[in-house]
Formats: structure tokens, C-alpha cells, sequence
């Protein structure tokens, strides 16, 4: 009963509305002619037919949820600059994301210019501020089309092209089916990678045939046993779809790496319970560890299992770098077995959750620069890197967020909350409490239909078609043709004492095969006093 009551209160100023005006009306009718009367009635079945357009139309979610008093938010926005300069948080100010990125997300999304007068309101003499260094002399052109990696080694047998940009990982019920809906139908208009999110893959994902990227959490939702374990046969019936391109093993995630989950009984709909291969009326529990390996060598085993289970296709894992002995076993057991996933995608602790306990959010996990750069430089002294693609995710925004990220060694991108801007996300910060304003991060039924997946289908595809052009832009101003042409020198930061110097300046730097010498330890030492002990404990038989 309150949960229906909080899901109806929000029709209440409308419903005031045309109660106040009736009343009014009423009067009229009776004989109590004044001008107060007049007044007041007339506005009030004005605001009572803008309530009624409000639920009836299809571009605003929030206004088909909050008739009438969803314009509030709209008002504010016109009068932001002046609200925001005395009374709130400047521009720049991240809380996660400043209203600066969210801008720049909605005007892509939305075809709008994303162009900003009198420069930058950045302090670029600030400790941190970072640079692309550019060309005099740029000359090429780049199609969005043209920027797409090619993944699967020579161990794979169907490998993927995949955008240097695509959805990261959100599970159906961790967002709504209309919001999952958008997010594919977007990505099949503009052809790059959704993946799914450890919920499996939903009837929602189906829909409209985009690309999907099946993330397998240690629940082994889609594919798992009574009692919770792996099931190879549902896994390669779901594996083997065409829509399917490449499987993702959930090692551990930013937000919350290392932390199981639970899903209540109370909260699992007779869809999520499909979706997932779980029962109504139990507590759905996500272990914090996997059951189908136990080891780094264990691990590579079940990345072989899953290429032949999946006809060939790119395997690989996601993971949020914690003790890097775990990080050099997993690299150790690549060189003892010959045997290396396709791709890995390094998710940093800044990422995103719909729920995590705060000490897990603030204080858990690398964030995603330092671990890109421990893991590909890793790889490079292994002589791995050119065997195994990089993908990472968080805080991925903006065309600059990508080049950055490239620079240091990833491959592509993945963004999560950028694509729930497109969609709609104001940040609302309401994801854990299913009272998403726009119906966005939700199960309630009346909240998500507010959200149309074919209007929003068509912000997902231009914020991520806008951004791959301003991404072409910046690598031709930089004189390069694609990512892969970036290094640590392209961009420039400005040290604690103000000076300016590449990022690879002060960044971890192996030499090509380096970790294979006898003196691998030594190597590792001379760049970071004690990193070679962790070389040295690495077990592949054990964590």
C-alpha cells in the first residue's frame, strides 16, 4: 500500500489542479462572479491540459511521471546559470558528474550544438589539467565508422570488429526493460556493443537484434544449474545466438569489486526470474566469487571451455585490479598455458552501481587509469599485448575521456552512465530505491513506460555517433588517423609543482618480453621499489 501510495503521489499537484479548478469553475456556474474567480479557474485548466499533455506525450520522461510539476525542473534550467552561480555547485563540480558532462551528454543525445562561448572555464594552470598535444598541420578526415578495433586472437574463430565506443555492462532489472530497449535499438542503429550486465540476456535485449556482449557474473545467470552452478548446455544455447558476439567473464566490478550481491525474493518479477533461470520466492544471491574456477590456470581452462561452447567466439574476462600478485597469477598462467583470453576490459573503482555499500564506492579497487596502465604494460613485457585487446569503463564521457584512456593503452571504451544520460538519467541518485524519476533505473511499471524506447533509441545513437565524430575530430587535430596510433606522450598533465609533462613520463614502462627474463624481478624493481615481490609470489595455482 505505501509503495503504491509513494508511485501515485507524484500525479498529486496535478490532480489539485483540476480538483481546484472545478471548484472554481463550480462557483462561476453558481453565480460568484469576481475576477479572482476567473483568474484562478482559467489558470487552473490551463495547468490541467498541460498535465494531460504532459502524460500524453513522449520526449520527456520526467513530465509523463510528474505532470505539471515536472516543469519545476525545466523552469530551473532556464535560470541554472544564476541559481547554480549563488545558491548551488559550480559547473565543474563532479557529484559524480559535473552538470558540464551531463550538458554535454544531453546535447549529443539530442542532435543539439554542444558548442561553448568564451572559453573554457577550466583552470588549466590547476594540478591535474591535461592536454592533447595537436598538429600544425592536419590534413585527413575520419568517418565514425572507420574507428573499430578488431578482437579474437588466434585462438578465436569469429572474431569481432567492435566500436573504440559502446554500452557498458547494466543488467535487466538493474535498469528498466524500456531503458534496456533504447540502449539495443541504438546500438543496432549505430552499430557498436551493448553488454548485457551479469542479469543474462532478456526478451528486452532481443528485441531489436543490437550487438550484445554477454557478461557472465558467478551467479551464471542464463546458464546455471538448480543449485547455482555453470551449466555448460544452457550456456552454449544461449552462447551460439548469432546476436551474441562476445562473452564476457565477470571477474569483479569497480564499484563494489570483491562483493557479492543479493536480490531479494520480494523484488524478482516473474520476468527477472525468467531472464535469469531463477525461482519465484527465493532470495536470488550473486556469490562474490565464481564456483567454475578456483585458480589463474583454472580460469584459463574455463576461457577455453567457453570458446568451443560458443562456436569460437572472443572470450574474455572483467575484472577490477586489487592485489597485483592475483593481477601477475593471471598473467603467469597465460605464459604456463599458452592459452590467452581474446580481450579484457579493466573496470575502475570510480565506475558505477545501482546499489553499493559506501566504504566498497569510496575506498574499494584501482581506479581505471592506473590499472589500464599496470595491465598493458604488464601484457607488454610478458609479450602478450598484441594477442589480447583492452577495453575499460569508468567515467567515460566525452571524446577527450576516450583519447586519454587510448593514450594509455586501452583499445575502446565503454560507458554506462553517459548512455543513461542519453536515455534520460538526470542523476537523481534514486537507482536503489525503484523510484527512478525517469523511468530509467526501475521495475515500477508505470514509471518505465514513461520512457520511450524509440525516441531514446535515437539519443543513444547520436550521443554515440556526436562523440565518435568529436573523437575524429581531436585525433585529426593530433595528426593521427585512428586510436590505436595513440601513446602516453600524445597527452601532456600538469604535475603538483606546475609542470607540464606526457603522461608517459610518469607512468609504469616495461620493455617488450622483459617479464620473461631471469631477472624479471629486478626489471620490475628498478621502476617501482617492490613491485617485483609481487611477480615473485605470483602462483598460478592459487590466488
Amino acid at each position: 500500500m505505501i509503495k503504491i501510495l509513494r508511485s501515485y503521489s507524484r500525479y498529486i499537484p496535478w490532480w489539485l489542479c483540476i480538483f481546484f479548478a472545478i471548484i472554481y469553475v463550480l462557483e462561476i456556474y453558481s453565480g460568484i462572479y469576481n475576477v479572482k474567480n476567473f483568474l484562478l479557474s482559467g489558470g487552473l485548466i490551463f495547468l490541467s491540459v498541460v498535465g494531460f499533455s504532459d502524460i500524453t506525450q513522449k520526449k520527456h520522461a520526467i513530465l509523463r511521471n510528474y505532470p505539471v510539476s515536472g516543469h519545476l525542473r525545466f523552469l530551473f534550467e532556464t535560470f541554472r546559470p544564476e541559481i547554480r552561480q549563488y545558491l548551488l555547485e559550480s559547473d565543474t563540480e563532479k557529484l559524480p558528474f559535473s552538470r558540464n558532462q551531463r550538458a554535454l551528454v544531453y546535447q549529443r543525445a539530442k542532435g543539439a550544438s554542444d558548442k561553448r562561448p568564451l572559453g573554457t572555464i577550466d583552470d588549466i594552470y590547476r594540478d591535474g589539467t591535461e592536454w592533447l598535444m595537436h598538429t600544425i598541420s592536419p590534413k585527413q578526415h575520419i568517418k565514425p565508422e572507420d574507428l573499430r578495433v578488431a578482437v579474437g586472437g588466434s585462438q578465436c574463430k569469429k572474431p569481432y570488429s567492435i566500436s573504440v565506443f559502446n554500452i557498458s555492462a547494466m543488467s535487466f532489472g538493474s535498469l528498466s526493460g524500456n531503458a534496456i530497449m533504447a540502449l539495443n535499438k541504438g546500438a543496432k542503429m549505430g552499430g557498436f556493443a551493448h553488454d548485457t550486465g551479469e542479469g543474462s540476456v532478456s526478451d528486452y535485449h532481443r528485441r531489436y537484434d543490437g550487438d550484445l556482449i554477454w557478461e557472465l557474473g558467478s551467479g551464471y545467470f542464463g546458464c546455471r544449474t538448480a543449485d547455482g552452478k555453470f551449466d555448460p548446455e544452457k550456456f552454449a544455447l544461449v552462447a551460439c545466438e548469432p546476436q551474441i558476439k562476445m562473452i564476457e567473464i565477470k571477474i569483479s566490478q569497480g564499484a563494489k569489486p570483491g562483493h557479492g550481491g543479493v536480490l531479494p525474493a520480494a523484488k524478482i518479477t516473474p520476468e527477472i526470474a525468467k531472464t535469469r533461470g531463477i525461482p519465484m520466492g527465493v532470495d536470488c544471491v550473486s556469490p562474490a566469487g565464481h564456483s567454475a574456477f578456483d585458480t589463474p590456470l583454472e580460469l584459463m581452462q574455463f576461457i577455453v571451455q567457453l570458446r568451443e561452447l560458443s562456436g569460437g567466439k572472443p572470450i574474455g574476462f572483467k575484472l577490477c585490479i586489487g592485489k597485483l600478485h592475483e593481477w601477475f597469477a593471471i598473467v603467469k598462467a597465460m605464459l604456463e598455458t599458452k592459452i590467452t583470453p581474446d580481450f579484457i576490459v579493466i573496470d575502475g573503482s570510480e565506475g558505477g552501481t545501482g546499489a553499493a555499500p559506501v566504504e566498497f564506492v569510496d575506498h574499494m579497487g584501482t581506479p581505471m587509469r592506473d590499472a589500464l596502465r599496470m595491465v598493458h604494460m604488464s601484457l607488454i613485457g610478458a609479450g602478450l599485448r598484441d594477442q589480447v585487446k583492452l577495453g575499460v569503463a569508468g567515467k567515460i564521457i566525452s571524446a577527450f575521456d576516450i583519447t586519454r584512456a587510448c593514450a594509455i593503452g586501452a583499445d575502446w571504451c565503454n560507458s554506462a552512465r553517459g548512455f543513461m544520460f542519453a536515455v534520460g538519467c538526470i542523476q537523481a541518485r534514486s537507482c536503489h530505491t525503484d523510484l527512478c524519476p525517469t523511468g530509467v533505473a526501475t521495475q515500477d511499471a508505470m514509471r518505465q513506460s514513461a520512457l520511450d524506447p524509440e525516441d531514446k533509441a535515437h539519443r543513444v545513437f547520436h550521443y554515440h555517433q556526436n562523440t565518435l565524430v568529436a573523437l575524429g575530430e581531436l585525433l585529426v587535430a593530433a595528426g593521427f588517423s585512428h586510436t590505436a596510433q595513440l601513446d602516453a606522450n600524445a597527452v601532456i598533465r600538469r604535475n603538483e609543482q606546475g609542470v607540464a609533462m606526457p603522461l608517459g613520463k610518469n607512468l609504469l614502462h616495461l620493455e617488450p618480453n622483459s617479464l620473461l627474463a631471469v631477472d624479471a624481478e629486478k626489471h620490475l624493481n628498478d621502476h617501482f621499489e617492490g613491485l617485483g615481490n609481487y611477480w615473485k609470489i605470483a602462483s598460478t595455482t592459487t590466488w
